[in-house]
């Protein structure tokens, strides 16, 4: 289905990337977001309260970052398209209801414009430091969905897509923007609604009597129909494992069964790889990066190719689920990866696992508050070639 017209600002834009996300989110359908201000993302939820009297729907600005990450959920299960935006400390305490959303196959978006840290940290500066508490801060075994958009069209681009996989895969989905990348304003391009795909939850056909909220179709997909709260249809929402019906069942048999779905659903889906590759082909070196320092990387892998290094790009645009079998298919091919990222080492640990020693693994390191330096990167590209 097409988008509301009513959420799209078709035109040509001059914005920065948290201002596209916020568009992003009214164009995928999104009518409900609660948040709680921390910089540098407040400015999603700012247009947001501006834009939403406008469009129609609700923006709640709540005590703390715990109960805007439960509030939206609420709002998910009684029919909206909602999201919350945060940084920094402010994800840390989003954690559990992540958790939640997960167990309960809440689909909804968390924003995350990095900041660097730990605690307070860099309020107002970049990191990319929060990569692996996307994927593995909640406990227990589940799956989640990471984007890393690199500029301010892709924070448009790539939420809109966010909200669709949400719905898609009923779970929550991660934008993992950084400072620079949301305050960084550029041309943004937003389509005519009539050109803009959107998906739409799967709602259940099933009457009353016949549906389980977490009964699988029997398809061969993995992802349960919803129905929403108020329909006449009868529901049980828990974070306890649960059977189909979503009635507490806390046996060893529910909870593997359960719990292998939730992470199947999510690792074994043929379409969540996606990447943005050059000169893989042939290249003796690849440079695996993703946000902010994928702009930075670029210039890097420019200057060494102009050196005649056989240098390729490999942009993770898509995080999590990790493209565990890309990596494993080249590293064979090449003398090592080369891992920029604005932390001491997070998505680095997963190229060095997926590539099982067949390939270097070098990381360039940064602990954040600014970017990466070129020549640094052209450095470690030039030790990787030897």
């Amino acid at each position: 289905m097409h988008a509301d017209p009513a959420g799209v600002l078709t035109g040509t834009h001059f914005l920065d990337g948290d201002h596209a996300c916020c568009e992003g989110c009214l164009a995928a359908g999104a009518r409900f977001a609660s948040g709680y201000p921390i910089t540098p993302s407040t400015e999603v939820v700012e247009r947001f309260a501006s834009r939403i009297p406008t469009v129609g729907g609700t923006f709640i600005q709540m005590e703390d970052e715990l109960a805007a990450s439960i509030c939206l959920q609420g709002a998910v299960w009684g029919g909206a398209k909602a999201f919350t935006v945060t940084s920094g400390p402010g994800f840390s305490l989003m954690m559990e209801h992540i958790g939640y959303a997960a167990m309960t196959e809440t689909p909804c978006v968390f924003v995350n414009v990095q900041r660097g840290g730990p605690s307070t940290g860099l309020p107002t500066l970049p990191a990319q430091a929060d990569m692996m508490q996307a994927r593995w801060g909640s406990h227990g075994d589940y799956g989640i969905i990471a984007i890393c958009p690199n500029s301010p069209q892709e924070c448009f681009d790539l939420t809109l897509k966010a909200f669709n996989l949400s719905e898609q895969y009923r779970v929550p989905v991660m934008v993992m923007m950084d400072e620079v990348v949301g305050h960084m304003t550029e041309k943004v391009v937003i389509p005519p609604a009539g050109k803009i795909e959107v998906t739409p939850r799967k709602h259940t056909k099933k009457s009353p009597a016949d549906y389980k909220p977490y009964q699988c179709n029997g398809d061969g997909s993995l992802v349960p129909e919803m129905a929403h709260a108020g329909e006449g249809y009868k529901f049980h929402v828990t974070g306890l494992t649960h059977d189909e019906r979503g009635y507490p069942n806390m046996t060893p048999a529910v909870q593997d069964k359960l719990v292998k779905r939730l992470r199947d659903k999510i690792d074994n889906a043929p379409d969540l790889v996606l990447y943005e590759g050059e000169h893989l082909d042939d290249a003796d070196v690849v440079v695996v990066s993703y946000g902010i320092t994928s702009r930075v990387a670029q210039r890097a892998i420019d200057e060494a190719r102009a050196q005649g290094l056989k240098v390729g790009k490999l942009r993770l645009i898509i995080a999590w689920p990790f493209p565990t079998k890309l990596i494993r298919e080249l590293a064979p091919k090449v003398k090592a990866f080369v891992v920029p990222e604005l932390n001491l080492g997070q998505m680095v640990l997963e190229v060095e696992r997926a590539a099982r020693g067949a390939a270097k693994t070098i990381h360039v390191p940064h602990a954040g508050g600014s970017v990466h330096r070129p020549e640094d990167i052209v450095k470690a590209i030039v030790e990787a070639n030897q």
